[in-house]
């Protein structure tokens, strides 16, 4: 019984991890129309930083480098890798957003992830290279001394609270001026231009504020597994956050949360725990990937808005009083007299 209890919760932190990184993408993408290809290198700035943030220094003969090795406590190492993340994404809001646009945007955005990917796995002396951070301490497990699975279900509600509270954020922007304009944006970039909207501001700010919901998914990640390697975040993490979002529907964060759970959490985690089939050992891997790929596909031809739609906002006619036309229109040759 500890045992399913520990895989569903353990399914369940997976789960609550996901949707924050929808959320980021769906700010992004969903609210702005901003196709960032590299997201889940922002899942790895935060989570790599808020790891070197919590470990102590680094020990000689421990074959294990990194920089810095703060020991801050864990609210202090979750606001260093979410600004963090932020910061990288407004780095590169700055080259790609100023002057490109859809497809060209898109293949910066992949461009870049691909350098950080390359510098980070080959600078042995930033988090340890291609092996990657190890032993990062995890939130109050030392002072609970809990059981794998009874701190599995502490973590599991810390991750629930979090998840909370970037759904909250997110509605807000969704329902503020702020996400109006990000979706006449997506929308139309020329006419929101043309009615006033500081479009690269609006799609700078989008890009930072997604970063950071995905930096804060990253720190989660690290947390929770104590280790974080360039393996876990290669294209293929891209790709599941992209298909959780498409199949969801972007737009809306309800979409987001049920696209995490069908292809995130009942795809591609919960396969990860299927016995491997004899002589042929990465089969269940080919599998996963297939079923993703065809689910997207599935939705993008029958289902092209996701399995939660968009709500579009709706503009109801205000009534007008009886007689309120007439004198309208009695008044057009009254003021055309006086301006003559």
């Amino acid at each position: 019984m500890g045992v399913i209890l520990g895989y569903v919760a353990t399914l369940g932190v997976y789960f609550f991890i996901y949707n924050i990184f929808a959320f980021g993408l769906n700010i992004q993408f969903g609210y702005t129309g901003i196709l960032d290809f590299t997201v889940i290198t922002f899942m790895a700035i935060g989570g790599y930083m808020a790891g070197v943030a919590s470990l102590g220094p680094e020990q000689p003969g421990s074959d294990i480098y990194y920089v810095l090795g703060l020991s801050l406590p864990w609210p202090v190492a979750l606001v260093i890798g979410a600004a963090a993340a932020g910061a990288a994404g407004y780095v590169l809001g700055l080259i790609a957003l100023r002057r490109l646009r859809s497809d060209y945007l898109a293949i910066v955005t992949l461009a870049a992830g691909s350098i950080v990917y390359g510098v980070i796995g080959n600078a042995n002396g930033l988090f340890d290279g291609f092996e990657g951070l190890v032993g990062v301490p995890q939130p109050l497990n030392g002072v609970l001394k809990l059981s794998p699975n009874s701190y599995t279900l502490f973590f599991l509600g810390l991750a629930g609270v979090i998840m909370a509270i970037c759904w909250f954020v997110a509605e807000r922007i969704y329902r503020s001026p702020l996400g109006r304009a990000m979706r006449a944006i997506r929308e139309d970039l020329d006419v929101a231009e043309a009615y006033g909207k500081r479009t690269f501001r609006v799609r700078m700010t989008a890009m930072v504020i997604g970063c950071v919901f995905v930096g804060i998914g990253g720190v989660l990640t690290i947390w929770f597994v104590t280790a974080l390697a360039p393996a876990g975040w290669g294209t293929s993490e891209t790709f599941v956050v992209w298909a959780a979002l498409i199949v969801g529907g972007r737009g809306n964060n309800l979409g987001a949360v049920v696209g995490s759970f069908l292809v995130a959490v009942l795809f591609n985690e919960a396969t990860r725990f299927l016995p491997a089939i004899p002589g042929h050992p990465s089969l269940i891997s080919e599998i996963r990937n297939m079923c993703i790929g065809g689910l997207v596909i599935l939705t993008l031809w029958f289902r092209p808005q996701g399995a939660v739609a968009e709500r579009k906002a709706r503009f109801f006619e205000i009534p007008l009083r009886p007689g309120a036309l007439d004198e309208a229109a009695k008044s057009v040759p009254a003021m055309a007299t006086s301006g003559s």
